[in-house]
């Protein structure tokens, strides 16, 4: 092969018909060269110096390469380097095996990036209409009870899609999928960090060829109708275009949906801006939903301005989602089960992980099998799934909430690689009750398009029908609880105006029972049970008394009117 001069832009490895591309960030008075390798090898067999230079950055070209998946690295004054973009990674395939890149243990592959789509599209959901599900992509089926071929892989996660299409899921969240470091001092599990944000990791896929088997699963998921987004939280080390031009390519090069990003880290501004990644996703995450609805699930006063807040928000102005439990902080079931956290396994004196995690044990700390406490957790969990669902933000659902999954009070599994890390899947066998009720929640939220309005509503009669799109009532109809003492609110949906029936949702987050007055139908209409956290089955009849319900503590009630 010929070394030619080559192009300084862009950064990486370029391959075009003709020839290859090289070119690196070198900072100035260091020499440098390019280390090529033979497929599999840790000896390079040619150094190819890199005179040319544009400011800081080395480039040069070759010609005649061939086809072969050759490797590189980089000697800069006598050390191996990796490539900081390099698409993929050799040496890296098995998931926390330490490689030394001095060693040329780890080495970039030269990738050509030959993919069949097979007339791929994305889904492109509307904000409004998302029902979302966070995700660690080896945590998700890397436990035995996960029962797929291949556990802890991209592939695993695309076993897992007929049950998350059933369940209603249109979006996944995954945590970083790029190369990180997960060996060290502590398992860096979650991968947060410093990383080569260019290359999906290839420790997630069955085979090594992680760049093959994220396009395998994004191409799946997007045939059943489920969007992809990738949590990007890079690093502050990374230079700010390069985290643009790094979404972009995953957007491009990968099909991908959306990015969560970290706006404390990322050049939001830009990113908005930018004309390639107008038609994605840019979304980030935000704890304001979390900590309010936290503290009126466990009966805080003073939290029903703020539930009406969040109740009515809409996500697609400001990139949000809604979620009650994610990877930082207590799983649904440990919300319900620890007073505090308990990360003592994490090796760090149980000083990391929240501190504030405003949950509640609900009368015991930790497993318990007094039947009114564990009654309680359940109701408690169902209401915890109505808060977060019938918002009309965007859901996220935290995988394994939906059947009780537990990380035994961790609220902080960063190095957790085990089972405590790992979705537990045999609580699904011994929780399907749980299941089953988020399951027709979501179907709910669905089918009644009060629940995901395309625009937030104003709390005005806009059609003129006689009542306001959205109110809000306590014990008495059409008086909105604001005392300090309140922990109940009424949400009185009208059907009118987006051509379905009118709802009413009775929260209760008191320790006591309470009686609702019902706001007067029109038309012959009745008000009819159509989902409650307490236990009692759903029923077809009309309320008996059409004026006013008894709804029990700590429950949430669901009413139709037709």
């Amino acid at each position: 092969m010929k070394q030619t001069q080559g192009r300084p832009w862009p950064l990486g490895v370029t391959v075009t018909k003709d020839e290859v591309n090289f070119s690196i960030p070198v900072p100035e008075g260091k020499e440098c060269s390019l280390l090529l390798y033979h497929p599999g090898k840790t000896t390079p067999y040619a150094d190819y110096p890199m005179k040319e230079c544009v400011g800081e950055v080395r480039y040069m070209a070759l010609k005649d390469i061939g086809k072969r998946s050759y490797e590189y690295n980089y000697r800069i004054d006598k050390e191996v380097t990796l490539d900081p973009y390099a698409k993929a990674l050799a040496g890296r395939a098995r998931w926390g095996k330490e490689a030394d890149v001095k060693e040329h243990e780890v080495r970039g592959v030269i990738c050509r990036n030959e993919y069949d789509w097979e007339g791929d599209k994305k889904p492109e959901i509307p904000y409004h209409k998302v029902i979302a599900y966070s995700l660690h992509v080896r945590g998700f089926t890397k436990d035995p009870s996960s029962k797929v071929k291949k556990k802890g892989y991209f592939e695993g996660v695309v076993e897992k899609l007929p049950y998350l299409k059933d369940l209603g899921i249109n979006q996944i969240h995954c945590m970083p999928v790029y190369e990180f470091e997960e060996c060290g001092l502590r398992r860096n599990y979650w991968g947060y960090g410093s990383a080569y944000c260019f290359a999906p990791k290839s420790a997630y896929s069955s085979d090594g060829d992680a760049a093959l088997s994220l396009k395998n699963m994004v191409k799946a998921c997007h045939q059943e109708g489920i969007e992809v987004v990738l949590e990007m939280p890079f690093d502050n080390a990374m230079p700010k275009q390069d985290m643009e031009v790094c979404l972009r390519y995953y957007m491009m090069e990968y099909h991908i949906d959306g990015f969560i990003l970290n706006p404390s880290v990322a050049p939001m501004e830009g990113i908005c801006q930018d004309p390639f990644l107008k038609g994605i996703k840019i979304m980030r995450h935000q704890t304001d939903f979390q900590n309010v609805m936290r503290r009126f699930l466990k009966g805080d006063e003073g939290m029903v301005m703020d539930v009406i807040y969040w109740l009515r928000h809409n996500s697609g102005a400001d990139g949000t989602f809604n979620y009650i439990t994610g990877h930082t902080g207590f799983t649904m079931n440990d919300l319900v089960s620890y007073d505090g956290k308990h990360n003592e396994s994490n090796g760090e004196n149980n000083q990391d992980g929240p501190d504030y995690n405003f949950s509640w044990n609900c009368g015991a700390e930790g497993p318990s099998r007094k039947k009114e406490i564990i009654s309680l957790r359940n109701r408690q969990m169902r209401n915890a799934f109505l808060l977060t669902l019938l918002a009309q933000g965007t859901p996220c659902i935290l995988a394994g909430d939906e059947f009780c999954n537990s990380q035994k009070g961790n609220n902080n599994v960063y190095c957790q690689d085990n089972p405590v890390g790992w979705v537990n899947w045999g609580r699904l066998e011994k929780e399907p009750q749980l299941h089953d009720f988020v399951k027709k929640i979501i179907e709910i939220r669905k089918t009644y398009k009060v629940f995901c309005p395309e625009e937030e509503m104003k709390g005005a009669d806009f059609i003129g029908c006689g009542v306001p799109d959205v109110s809000y009532h306590g014990e008495n109809a059409w008086r909105v609880p604001a005392e300090i003492s309140s922990r109940q609110l009424g949400v009185y949906y009208s059907g009118e105006a987006s051509g379905t029936d009118d709802c009413y949702v009775i929260y209760n987050m008191h320790w006591l029972s309470h009686t609702f007055a019902l706001p007067a139908l029109t038309g012959g209409k009745k008000w009819h049970v159509l989902a409650t956290t307490d236990g009692m089955a759903e029923c077809k009849d009309p309320v008996k008394n059409q004026k006013r319900i008894e709804v029990k503590a700590r429950t949430i009630m669901i009413l139709e009117g037709r």
